[in-house]
């Protein structure tokens, strides 16, 4: 049985067949105890909702009668239709629209979008495969010419250059003079070509020496 603000007289009445046979569609821990004269709100009101919320419920609830409470109680139709008429479910169901109508509109916007998203792919594949193919291939080519010119330059390079200046020098004052010896050129000729050679051989030495130590130090 249920007990709304009822008073002795009521509650010794006989209720009609119909109301004893209808069966509640909502959960049973909504229902107020048999030894209490008012329903037990604190099982009516759910733990989220603030106490600002219930009071508007409460007082959406407080100016109807039994038979319409009742009627919220076993008629979920009703109970449903009497929901949705309250603002806070009206707010809900509002912005619930709004957020749908927004997400559809987001969703119309890359579906339109989607043919220059497809067509920035495949530009970025074409880049891949060709410009971006060409342009390593470059920078692989300048990376080359950079090592082979860090190698030239190199102080072990221009050491080995250096050393094989003055081999060169060298030799050539020796062949001069082997030409000198066999009377091929005449002194003149020799003095001015031999003294040039061994002075290049010499000034390469000294600077092969200075080089070398330097390096080393």
């Amino acid at each position: 049985m249920f007990n709304f603000w009822g008073s002795k007289e009521q509650q010794g009445q006989s209720r009609p067949s119909s109301e004893a046979s209808a069966q509640p569609w909502y959960s049973p821990s909504l229902v107020t105890s048999p030894s209490s004269s008012r329903p037990q709100t604190s099982g009516q009101i759910p733990s989220h909702v603030s106490p600002g919320e219930a009071a508007g419920i409460i007082a959406y609830l407080k100016d109807k009668s039994v038979d319409e409470l009742r009627k919220l109680l076993s008629d979920k139709d009703a109970y449903q239709q009497f929901l949705h008429s309250l603002d806070q479910v009206t707010i809900q169901n509002n912005i619930r629209e709004e957020l749908r109508k927004e997400t559809l509109h987001l969703a119309r916007e890359n579906l339109e979008k989607e043919p220059q998203i497809v067509e920035l792919r495949n530009q970025c594949r074409i880049i891949r495969t060709t410009e971006l193919a060409t342009a390593q291939e470059k920078l692989n080519e300048l990376e080359n010419q950079r090592d082979e010119i860090l190698k030239f330059y190199s102080p072990g390079s221009l050491l080995h250059r250096l050393q094989d200046a003055m081999n060169k020098a060298d030799e050539e004052s020796e062949e001069l003079q082997q030409k000198f010896m066999e009377k091929d050129i005449d002194t003149a000729a020799f003095v001015q070509k031999y003294k040039k050679l061994r002075s290049q051989y010499h000034r390469r030495a000294l600077i092969h020496l200075a080089a070398k130590t330097s390096s080393i130090g």
